[in-house]
Order: structure tokens, then sequence, then C-alpha cells
């Protein structure tokens, strides 16, 4: 009863070992093969032969040394190795098997990968006279049908990356412009200019024609626009944030957030289309829940640990309910990480300089930062480490907005009468699939004990 007893105490692992142990394939001593062993022979080298080196010249041998060669040929007995081992060395057993341990790149070290060049020059320059030198603004923008938007005083410029072909879509009188505020829809046709008396128009791109004008939203100019599906959101100087309805022809207010108590300067919608993060120039970032029925209007989360305007927002895009947000004055010229699930700061980097746009390489765990005073650079992270993979210098003015092309490789960066295109995500025949989203920490697990 005892012995049963002592048994169903071990764990499986000791009784995986014991059987290994007990085996006959996994002995781990080395035992000679007694099939290729001649006793005879080993019982002479060890008696005669051993006892006339003991004598010496006492017994000298009886035959010549001829004689005695010929007669070990005929026995045989040209052998000086008494044991044989005729099996090959049973392989080695591991104490724990490989399946056991958690982390499945200890089994076997892939090669590393080539390290990607990152040109330390633009790829190309162009020029933009009369971008307004406005941190609050927002005036650049690249939709999904690879056309670029830029926002020059009045007018609203379009250039195709494809075709490398301008167009102007639309200039606005002195009493309504400059523009402040530009956003395209996802369907990559519809484009949000906000104007400086507080409106909002949708311009239908493939035809160049106004769709609809959105007044009575704000009372002062819209600095800052983002797309959720047929949802238009507006963020003014008045410090509101409006969700509009735009299916229709004439617009629907549907939602209001009040929290910030200055101009709204950051808007950004997560992927799923839930969660949207506002920045102000009161320092507080305030992430909204779309999700909650019961409170919409109020906020999830209000973050103060900025200590300067907040425009720089970034959503994770390998990794929800994670937000990048930037400080835009030189007393804090951080970058913070942000979990919006909880409201919690991951962590703060100190960049050296104000953060005035944040962008995720969609391919890479991998942050880009555009800053002002002193340097004027883009800065390449690595992501968590936030390791500094490579700066970007060649503007001579803060740089106010980055966009980035739909194959998420090539950025535009605007600065006071400068537009510059960087290839600082890698080449697009050589990118990678993007990293499938992780939704939560020890999200594949039910339960943790």
């Amino acid at each position: 009863m005892s012995t049963l007893r002592s048994q169903s105490r071990w764990c499986p692992l000791e009784q995986q070992l014991l059987q290994k142990r007990n085996s006959r394939e996994n002995w781990d001593r080395f035992i000679p093969n007694r099939s290729a062993m001649d006793f005879d022979y080993a019982f002479y080298m060890l008696t005669h032969q051993g006892s006339s080196t003991r004598k010496g010249k006492e017994n000298p041998p009886r035959y010549g040394e001829g004689y005695r060669k010929l007669l070990a040929e005929a026995m045989n007995m040209n052998r000086s190795r008494i044991l044989a081992f005729k099996n090959k060395t049973p392989p080695r057993v591991e104490l724990f098997p490989s399946n056991f341990s958690s982390d499945k790149h200890t089994e076997s070290n892939p090669p590393k990968a080539r390290r990607r060049y990152i040109s330390q020059s633009a790829d190309r320059t162009l020029d933009a006279p009369d971008l307004m030198d406005d941190y609050y603004l927002n005036l650049l923008d690249w939709g999904s049908s690879n056309v670029l938007a830029i926002a020059l005083a009045n007018t609203v410029y379009l250039w195709d990356a494809t075709d490398d072909s301008t167009w102007e879509l639309a200039t606005f009188e002195d009493e309504r412009g400059p523009v402040t505020s530009i956003n395209w829809a996802v369907d990559g046709r519809q484009i949000a200019i906000g104007l400086n008396n507080s409106e909002v128009e949708l311009w239908d791109t493939t035809a160049s024609s106004h769709v609809i004008t959105l007044r009575g939203c704000h009372r002062l100019r819209v600095g800052s626009l983002a797309w959720n599906n047929h949802i238009l959101t507006t963020g003014g100087m008045d410090g509101r944030i409006n969700n509009n309805d735009v299916r229709i022809g004439s617009h629907i207010v549907v939602e209001t957030y009040r929290g910030h108590e200055q101009e709204v300067c950051g808007l950004k919608w997560s992927a799923s289309g839930q969660q949207l993060a506002s920045g102000g120039n009161d320092n507080l970032l305030h992430i909204w829940d779309n999700s909650r029925s019961y409170s919409r209007t109020q906020w999830l989360h209000r973050l103060q640990d900025h200590t300067a305007a907040v425009k720089a927002l970034a959503w994770c895009p390998f990794q929800r309910n994670l937000l990048a947000s930037g400080g835009g004055g030189n007393d804090d010229r951080c970058i913070k990480f942000w979990n919006t699930h909880t409201g919690a700061c991951l962590n703060s980097v100190d960049t050296g300089s104000q953060v005035c746009a944040l962008l995720w390489n969609m391919n890479e765990r991998e942050l880009l930062s555009a800053h002002g005073f002193t340097q004027n650079q883009l800065t390449l992270w690595k992501y968590p480490s936030m390791f500094r993979i490579a700066e970007l210098t060649g503007h001579t003015s803060t740089v106010l907005s980055m966009a980035q092309s739909p194959n998420g490789c090539t950025v535009a960066s605007a600065a006071h009468e400068t537009l510059k295109l960087w290839n600082v995500f890698g080449d697009p025949k050589e990118v990678k699939p993007a990293p499938k989203a992780d939704p939560e920490p020890f999200a594949h697990l039910n339960r943790i004990r």
C-alpha cells in the first residue's frame, strides 16, 4: 500500500524521466561488446607478457625475435587493444524534453535578418510655398488611393504619387480661409477640409466637386479631423469634438464630446473604430470609448501626464489598446505610451525636442517621430526598447506634419515651404507582412492561476 501511495505522488515528468533512465536505449555507460573480445588473448597478455617484463634479464626468451613475430601473425595476435567497442555512442538524454520549454525560439536559432539600409537624405524635395507655420494645424494627409493632399494658405493641392501629377482641388475666399485641417476618407475619394471660419467642407476628388458644407458645428476654426467609416469627427479651437454623420445631404451631429478647455489639435480613431484619442492645447489627452452605449460622451480616461500641447497621436498597428502620444512644447519633449484599456502609462521617453508628429511602421516594430527646435529632424525608434535607429535631417524649420503612403514605406514630412519624401520604412518590394495584432497580454490563455 505504501508503494502505491508513493507512486501516486509522482508527477508525470518524474515518471517520464524514470522510464528513460530504465530503458536500454539510454544507458549512459560504455559497456564493452563481449562478442568482439578475445578472452584467451587478454589472459595471455595480462599474465605472460606482464611477468616477462617484470623478470627482465632473469628469464631471457627461448626463441628469437623473428620466430615470435611469425607466431604472432599465424595466431592473429598483432593487436594492441584488448577491449573492443563495436556499438556507437548512444545519443545524449535530455533531462527536460524540448517541448517542455515555453520559449519556442530556444530550439533553433534562426539566421539574423539583413539589416535594412536607411538613407539619410530625402528621396525627393518639393516646394510648398505658403505652408502655414502653425504647430496646431493638420495640413498634410496621404489617401488610400495614393494621392497626397496638402493645404497651402487658402488652397488645397493634390499630388498623385502614381503618375506624378499635381492639380488644385479647391481655393477658398479670405473670409473663410485659410485652410486649417485636411483628412482623407477611408475610400480615398472624399476629403474633408476644415476652415478658419469654423466650417468644414467635403469634396469628391475624382470629380473635383463640392459635396457638402458642415456649418454650426464649431464657433472657431477647425484644426483637426478624423474619419471613422461614415462618421467625420471634427475638433475645434472652441475645445469641442463633434461626430458628424455625412451619409445624407444635410449632416447630423450625432455626438459631442466635451472635455478640453482649449483648442483640440490632435484626433485619431483606433483601427477598430471603438476608441478615439484627442489631444489639446490644454496639455490633456482624452480616450473616448464608442462601445459604451450608456456614457459614450464621457471620457474613458483623462490623462494629464503631458506638460505641453498634445498633437502627435498614433495607434499601434500590431497591438491593440496601445497609443503613442507626443508633447509639443520644449518643456515636455516626451513620447509616452499608453494602455488605453487601463489608462496606465507604460513608458515615457525624453526625445530632447518638441514632438510634432508620430507614425508607426506598418511592417516592423518601429516608430517615427517628427521634431522641432533644435535639429528639426525625423527620428526612427525601435519599439519597445526605444533605441534610436536613425536620425534624418534636412529640414531647416519645425517639422509640422507627417503622412504615410498606403503601402507603409514612404513618409512625407512638411515644414515651412518644404515637403520632403523619405523612404524610411523600407522598399515596397522587400517589406514583410505586418505582424498580427496582439489584443492583450496573455490573451491566448483562458485563465491565469
